[in-house]
């Protein structure tokens, strides 16, 4: 932010792929294995969500929580990670941690989960065992819950920001589109593992009985997988720290010339980056004689500035953050309400009934088989996402883009339309393609963007003309990111009063079918595709 005027309230908003004083250069390819390792954080953070779906109704319900409490539940987390993805995001751009930019976040963050998962699946347990008096219990039991999903949530959420601004640090373009790739086709595993292990009737085998009640069970499982997820994730591609390209490659310029100072000089990427030489002197020249007074970089981090910054940021990147809000609104209003249309539109179940009674029996028959189609969604997201390969060749990825808005329009629609069982299942393939899509697509045409800013910082070098470094990729990972929590905003406070409004919960996939064919229209119109 900020141009070489130094006046602290110019702000040029720059999002580039390698900031920093020397400019963008060429990073190694990564190899196959380190991209994949880089993909299981996607898997473990799937994973977990899909046990979250399957378990935390059951778990508010198990604790007595009042009606009036659910919306605090669904809204908070999403609120808070809207206001403060950015500022974190921002901040990441700047860390100065020996460990690398992003990675001491992610770890911050994947702990975060952890306690969130041991909070609202084993506080009821374990407050039972603490607290004897009835009244005490209850509120302490419904306190720590709250306090569970809330973190969880949170935490899930805010943490896909930093691990996609992590791949894009250390890895080119090519090997962004296809960690992209691998980390949509590990979403849809870990999603599907996730609700496949939540299937399982644990009370009857033998290691259920040993860890106890399901919910331990859950939790034993999926703090398993999500630690041994994070450690392969967080040891597959090293980050080099901001000052070490200073310490390095330059110790003869820092006494000449105070702008190159090694408190001064900062390089985005990875270790092997410095270590290859990739750096061109005569980029370090020409930006060192243009270079961003420290105080000033430190004030991109502050909320005035950064408002100021997404406020001016660019149409194209408007743009995409619009339409990524769209295709999250559509996605998750269809996807929450799901399973409740399953067993009260498909199956003609009635969840207000004597939990001994026919209509309710068949009602949770119909959430089971819904289950059933949440899997097909994830596998079928995983296929895709393997397949998006081969078609981006041929319809580019603004044609992926609207292809996937489009099946998910379609399909949602007909299953609204047409709800019956077998044709619905079919259709959860659709959701998929649509999972897939908003998974990759945003984050591939951002990396674009942030491709075609590289060379036309290259060219301002060369010319020696002004460094216009700004926002860092964290931020708009983060910008684009937060987009999902204003989604689940929109739904969370929106749908309730439809389904009221209506009378049924069909209008919620008719809302998702509306909301993903306007999504059509406007990606067709306005979203910018760089060749």
């Amino acid at each position: 932010m900020g141009g070489n005027s130094g006046q602290p309230d110019t702000h040029t908003y720059t999002s580039l792929a390698e900031d920093g004083p020397f400019g963008p250069g060429e990073l190694p390819k990564r190899p196959t294995g380190r991209l994949i390792m880089h993909s299981m954080a996607m898997f473990g953070r799937e994973f977990c969500y899909a046990v979250e779906a399957a378990y935390v109704t059951p778990v508010l319900l198990s604790v007595g929580l009042p009606k009036s409490l659910y919306s605090v539940v669904w809204l908070l987390s999403p609120i808070l990670g809207f206001l403060l993805q950015p500022v974190v995001g921002s901040a990441s751009d700047y860390c100065r941690a020996r460990w690398g930019r992003r990675r001491p976040y992610i770890l911050t963050l994947g702990v975060m989960m952890l306690l969130g998962m041991a909070l609202y699946l084993n506080g009821d347990t374990v407050i039972s065992a603490l607290i004897a008096d009835p009244r005490k219990k209850l509120i302490w039991a419904i306190t720590i819950t709250m306090m569970g999903v809330v973190l969880f949530d949170f935490a899930a959420d805010f943490i896909d920001g930093p691990i996609k601004a992590y791949l894009f640090d250390v890895c080119s373009h090519q090997d962004k589109e296809r960690g992209l790739h691998y980390h949509a086709l590990f979403t849809g595993f870990g999603g599907a593992l996730g609700y496949l292990l939540g299937a399982i009737d644990w009370s009857h085998l033998k290691l259920g009985r040993v860890l106890g009640t399901e919910f331990q069970i859950m939790f034993f499982f999926s703090g398993l997988v999500l630690t041994l997820c994070l450690i392969i994730h967080l040891c597959s591609i090293p980050e080099a720290p901001l000052r070490d390209v200073a310490k390095d490659i330059l110790p003869q310029q820092a006494p000449q010339d105070s702008s190159l100072s090694s408190d001064k000089m900062y390089e985005y990427g990875s270790i092997e980056k410095a270590k290859n030489g990739c750096v061109n002197p005569e980029l370090v020249m020409q930006e060192g004689k243009h270079k961003i007074p420290a105080e000033q970089i430190q004030r991109t981090m502050t909320m005035k500035s950064l408002l100021r910054a997404l406020v001016n940021m660019p149409p194209h990147y408007r743009c995409l953050c619009v339409s990524h809000l769209i295709g999250w609104t559509a996605f998750l209003s269809n996807m929450l309400f799901f399973t409740d249309f399953m067993g009260r539109i498909v199956y003609h179940g009635n969840p207000y009934s004597a939990h001994n009674s026919t209509e309710f029996l068949i009602y949770e028959r119909g959430v089971e088989v819904g289950c059933w189609g949440l899997c097909i969604n994830a596998m079928f997201s995983s296929l895709y996402s393997y397949f998006q390969k081969a078609l981006v060749s041929y319809v580019g990825l603004k044609g992926l883009y609207f292809m996937g808005y489009l099946l998910f329009g379609l399909g949602t629609g007909l299953i609204g339309i047409f709800p019956n069982v077998y044709s619905t299942l079919a259709l959860c393939a659709s959701f998929g393609v649509m999972s897939s899509t908003l998974y990759t697509v945003p984050f591939n045409l951002m990396a674009e963007y942030h491709r075609e800013e590289q060379e036309e910082q290259k060219q301002q070098a060369r010319a020696g003309g002004p460094d216009s470094s700004g926002r860092g990729q964290g931020l708009d990972c983060a910008t684009l990111t937060c987009m999902v929590q204003l989604a689940q905003i929109l739904v969370g406070g929106g749908l309730g009063f439809l389904v009221n409004m209506a009378g049924s919960v069909v209008v919620v996939v008719i809302t998702a079918s509306l909301a993903a064919l306007i999504g059509c229209c406007f990606v067709a119109f306005f979203v910018r595709y760089v060749d």
